[in-house]
């Protein structure tokens, strides 16, 4: 009989976490989740599940608006039908992951868990367990340190907001930002965004981030590079955001989107002897920190990969297959992508177009409205890069179009098992449709 109340105990309920747990505790473990908020962490209650709904109307929209002439007449967005609607999308969400937990034979504890050695977490008082440990806390909304930061809301309060308010102030460009702009432009609010420098969306190909940025700044986005945001201040009119060389610019509401902080600080990290930082938890190449018996996954890690859902899921069924003993192999990342949810989109994977111009690469540029499957709902904006390597192996792509992350995802499986010229001809896509425009492309 173990020593141990666990096998495995994970503290945090993410897709750091649960896309691993299940499978888990199915393997015969005997697996514990400690969760202190709604099960299922970020993504699924606060964060892309809720976002994607918001944008939903904004691409219908958008395609309405490329339409007009074919059909008539305007699309208007109704704010709160619109949260009343993501609230009903994901208010099932927290309830059906604990189910599909449970059904596996995971125990859920709620409550705040704090660590008091390398195998023991406390939770409202009582002491849990285990022979090994997965920490998959995630980040939280950082807050710019400034006079009247508690005027600002986070990315959660935004989804939430009942009434769009007339004139919103954004903080930051980056993800949450950009996306965010987008749907409170579309829905009616005047929207400023407040950047941190020069450059918005810093992760993606440049020309592509100035193509939407121009395309937002002609539906009313305010932009203000190199902001320097100083202070905000409650007046009679509103919030006063106070920025650059004196200068001021008065909204309504403000949204703190300058970055998210990894939750590595009120865990009892110091009690267990894991090493930590403002960064994250660095961990080896088995995901394993300083301490043996102490892993972590997802969003808290400090990692080069991004911060995104699939990297989390990833590192969550490695550590199953790695605690399950089905492996003892280092974690091997596949190629990741990533996207930004503005219309158009913005979406990427593999080998950038600024790496490729310092390699040997070939790099085919598509114009995408000259695509005949694009003109069917008359895109008028759009482009992707393609590299491959010298042997016509595909490595990489990137593109901003209206359905770009569906272009991406088609392209993965070149990318991931290094398709041939020939085994790209081996695939036959549902015609037509944007993966046989997209797969066209690379044959």
């Amino acid at each position: 009989m173990s020593e141990y109340d666990f096998d495995v105990l994970y503290l945090g309920s993410g897709h750091g976490a649960f896309d691993g747990a299940g499978p888990l505790a199915a393997s015969g473990k005997k697996v514990g989740v400690i969760e202190s908020d709604m099960i299922g962490g970020t993504c699924p209650n606060y964060g892309c599940n809720a976002k994607i709904t918001l944008d939903t109307p904004v691409v219908l929209q958008r395609m309405a608006e490329r339409m007009q002439g074919i059909v008539s007449g305007s699309i208007t967005i109704n704010w709160s039908e619109l949260v009343a609607h993501k609230q009903a999308v994901i208010k099932p969400l927290p309830t059906n992951i604990g189910s599909n937990l449970k059904q596996t034979g995971v125990t859920i504890i709620h409550g705040h868990g704090k660590f008091i050695d390398p195998h023991s977490i406390t939770v409202a008082g009582k002491t849990y367990t285990a022979e090994n440990i997965v920490i998959a806390t995630g980040r939280r909304p950082h807050h710019l340190d400034i006079p009247g930061t508690e005027l600002a809301h986070d990315s959660r309060a935004f989804m939430d907001l009942k009434t769009l308010p007339k004139r919103i102030g954004i903080l930051g460009s980056g993800y949450i930002s950009m996306e965010f702009a987008t749907i409170a432009n579309a829905a009616g609010a005047e929207v400023s965004v407040f950047m941190h420098a020069d450059k918005a969306l810093r992760e993606f190909h440049q020309p592509f981030v100035k193509a939407v940025m121009a395309d937002m700044t002609k539906r009313g986005v305010k932009f203000i590079p190199s902001a320097d945001v100083q202070a905000l201040k409650q007046t009679a009119q509103g919030i006063a955001i106070q920025y650059g060389d004196h200068q001021e610019q008065q909204v309504d509401w403000v949204l703190d989107a300058t970055g998210r902080i990894p939750n590595d600080d009120q865990i009892g990290l110091e009690a267990a002897g894991v090493t930590f930082s403002q960064r994250g938890i660095p961990v080896d190449d088995h995901l394993r920190t300083n301490v043996p018996n102490i892993f972590a996954s997802g969003d808290v890690l400090d990692k080069p990969q991004p911060k995104l859902t699939p990297t989390a899921t990833f590192e969550s069924y490695y550590l199953y297959q790695l605690l399950s003993g089905q492996t003892t192999d280092p974690i091997d990342y596949p190629a990741i992508p990533s996207t930004v949810y503005t219309t158009p989109r913005i979406a990427k994977v593999g080998v950038t177009p600024e790496e490729a111009a310092d390699g040997d690469y070939q790099v085919v540029r598509n114009h995408i409205p000259d695509d005949w499957y694009h003109q069917t709902d008359q895109e008028t904006m759009g482009d992707s890069i393609l590299i491959f390597d010298r042997d016509h192996h595909l490595v990489g792509a990137t593109e901003f179009s209206a359905q770009a992350e569906d272009a991406i995802n088609t392209l993965l499986p070149a990318i991931v098992f290094h398709f041939s010229k020939q085994q790209m001809w081996q695939m036959a896509h549902i015609f037509p449709s944007e993966s046989a425009a997209a797969w066209h492309k690379i044959r």
